[in-house]
Order: C-alpha cells, then structure tokens, then sequence
C-alpha cells in the first residue's frame, strides 16, 4: 500500500509510519513508557514492516495503529495506542477511520478485553460490532472481538 506522506483529517494527519518514527511511537506509548522492552521492539519491526499508521499534531505523534493480515487473511487491528495525554480527544477514532478506509480486506477485525471499556465504547461508536468472546488469553479477562466492514473506494491514508 503506497501511501501519501500526510493526510489531514481536521487538526490531526494521519501518514504510515516509517522506521525512523519507532522511537516517537514508543514515547507515546504507555506499556512502552514503563520500560516494557518486548513492546519498543514490537513497535519497531511494525515500523520496519509497514504495518503502522500514525497520528499526528502541531507537538508530534499523538497514537498509532497497526494493521496486519493473518487474521485468516483478513485485516486485524494488532494495536491501537494513544498518548495519554491525547486520549478522549478523537485521535483514536480519527486512526479507526483511517484504518478502515485504507483496510485491504473486506473485513476487519480487532479484540479488547472486556475490561477495557474505553475502548469498548470507542470501537461501538466508530461503527464496529462485537462479533465474539474468547477465554483464555488473560486469566479471568475475555477478549471480545470487534468486526469492522471497510469502506471501499476511498484513497490509502
């Protein structure tokens, strides 16, 4: 997917991440900002595999999104993240959006714990449905997964 380098949506840009972005990715990024080693490394082969969409301010990189496609070869929103700081103002939204616009796939996927309400609502808002639960992956916190079906005929973000 070739992608233009910035994409306006309003006061944010939305552009694919290139390697050289990982080190900013990983400030925002609150598991990251604990010292969680595996996760900055995460972000960079993201990077480094142009998997990444990037939101960004006036201040620079305010969340990212990662989108792969061996979810049985569908779409699958791997992670979302935004700064804290940035969250409730519309960014993660803006990267959904963005996501979904620029899906491969004719459908999209994704999946939060069931404790994770924040992103419950945020993903009912932006149009996705709750497709599924499965036990297992955190003792005594489902994950539920989330179906999105992208619209097509508009341009990569």
């Amino acid at each position: 997917m070739d992608a233009p380098d910035l994409v306006d949506l309003g006061d944010l840009g939305v552009r694919r991440a290139g390697e050289s972005d990982a080190d900013a990715l990983a400030a925002v990024d609150s598991v990251a900002l604990r010292g969680d080693g595996e996760r900055a490394a995460s972000i960079r082969r993201w990077c480094r595999q142009g998997l990444v969409l990037v939101a960004e301010g006036g201040s620079g990189p305010l969340g990212y999104c990662v989108v792969e496609y061996t979810f049985f070869e569908q779409g699958f929103v791997t992670m979302l993240m935004v700064a804290p700081s940035a969250r409730g103002g519309g960014v993660g939204r803006r990267l959904l959006d963005a996501v979904a616009a620029s899906c491969e796939t004719e459908k999209l996927f994704t999946s939060t714990n069931v404790s994770n309400q924040p992103m419950q609502r945020l993903l009912r808002r932006a149009g996705w449905s709750p497709v599924g639960l499965l036990h297992g992956l955190d003792d005594g916190d489902p994950e539920l997964f989330y179906l999105c079906r992208p619209r097509t005929g508009t341009a990569d973000p």
